[in-house]
């Protein structure tokens, strides 16, 4: 997550020093045929070192513990907010440039908080009630009301995570089910 947190910095300063801005502009364009390459851009770009200051602790912590699920499974929860958040952004979205990775961020954090409740797991609901209450207060921003801020990216970012988790705790089920038993087993009688 170090990793990929200095590659968002890196483009910023690209953006800042090299492209004065111009990169801004790559972002997810709504309902523009040019528009739809934002989808890949958009949560790579942000607008100012402000706005990345603001998305990089809980795109820090958010991303570690969807990391902690193991590497495919963040690669796949990742592609399915991001592809999915921004498409649906695209289709929606007010007028002017979506740029940032709080898409991205939301659907992390409602995979979180999901993930759990779809698995029944105690560990995770555990997590999520904790997450729940460090970052619940971000929710509001899936309202509208606050100018400049794409809530439809935060909404369809966070409807995206939690399509994550239940696709995510669909598989695990069924995987456990074609498992092999994990404990004791008793040898099969040998009969002559």
């Amino acid at each position: 997550m170090l990793i990929f947190l200095a590659v968002l910095w890196a483009i910023e300063a690209a953006d800042q020093f090299v492209f004065a801005n111009a990169l801004d502009q790559d972002g997810i364009r709504p309902r523009e045929v040019d528009g739809l390459a934002g989808i890949l851009w958009a949560p790579l770009l942000h607008a100012s070192w402000a706005h990345l200051i603001a998305n990089s602790l809980p795109f820090l912590i958010l991303g570690f513990f969807v990391l902690a699920g193991g590497l495919g499974q963040f690669i796949a929860v990742t592609a399915l907010i991001w592809l999915l958040g921004g498409f649906l952004t695209w289709l929606t979205g007010g007028f002017g440039v979506t740029i940032g990775a709080s898409g991205v961020i939301f659907g992390w954090l409602a995979f979180l908080l999901f993930r759990g409740f779809f698995a029944r797991s105690g560990r995770q609901i555990a997590l999520a009630v904790v997450l729940l209450l460090l970052y619940g207060s971000v929710l509001w921003g899936i309202l509208p009301g606050t100018p400049g801020v794409s809530w439809q990216a935060h909404l369809f970012g966070a409807l995206s995570g939690i399509l994550a988790a239940r696709l995510v705790a669909s598989a695990d089920r069924r995987t456990a089910r074609g498992s092999p038993p994990t404990g004791p087993v008793s040898p099969s009688p040998v009969g002559p």
